[in-house]
């Protein structure tokens, strides 16, 4: 199948993969022929709680479908976790390919109303979580020459959106992050959208 063979034998980390667009990219991550290390801490989209099963349920559709996946539920926002992710992808696969930062979370709020821990919470996540993770996968790449960076950013950080705030301030830090690592990167054949 021409599909399968698209993206055989790479190696696949999509962050806040346990449900929504995340799910999504890793179901069609794991049908293109990639294997997929399938990232999510189980939490809710404000943040709260945890559980290894939404990524364990995403392993699973993946393997059932012939693909190859394991789960991890570490979180993005801490650089120890960001570190673990990513020895995941090789412990399991001997490799790293490609890293779509996808984790999110959302505590909306006016702006003037937005309490100092929302704001903090939604920048971790998205951007310090996008950094931390990048950066976490750039020795493998290096060592590689080669690999891929896919960042998930949003029109909000554009153009703004009501009560986001934080959410548009941390998409627009995405993409930004996005151009200098593709810069930083270019001579060890890494891109990074």
């Amino acid at each position: 199948m021409e599909g399968k063979a698209m993206l055989a034998g790479k190696v696949v980390l999509v962050t806040g993969a346990g449900g929504g667009i995340g799910r999504e990219i890793a179901l069609l991550m794991g049908a293109s022929g990639a294997r997929v290390v399938v990232n999510d801490i189980g939490a809710s989209l404000s943040g709260e709680g945890s559980s290894l099963s939404p990524a364990e349920d995403v392993v699973k559709t993946i393997c059932a479908g012939g693909g190859e996946a394991v789960a991890n539920s570490d979180s993005v926002a801490e650089a120890a976790g960001a570190e673990r992710m990513v020895q995941t992808a090789i412990d399991a696969f001997g490799r790293i390919d490609c890293v779509v930062n996808n984790a999110g979370i959302l505590r909306d709020g006016i702006f003037h109303k937005m309490t100092e821990a929302d704001w903090r919470a939604v920048i971790d996540v998205h951007l310090n979580g996008a950094f931390l993770v990048s950066r976490a996968a750039a020795p493998h790449f290096r060592k590689q020459e080669g690999g891929s960076y896919v960042h998930m950013t949003s029109t909000s950080g554009l153009i703004g959106n009501f009560g986001q705030a934080n959410y548009s301030a941390a998409k627009l830090g995405i993409a930004a992050l996005s151009k200098s690592i593709a810069l930083d990167m270019a001579r060890y054949n890494v891109r990074s959208n």
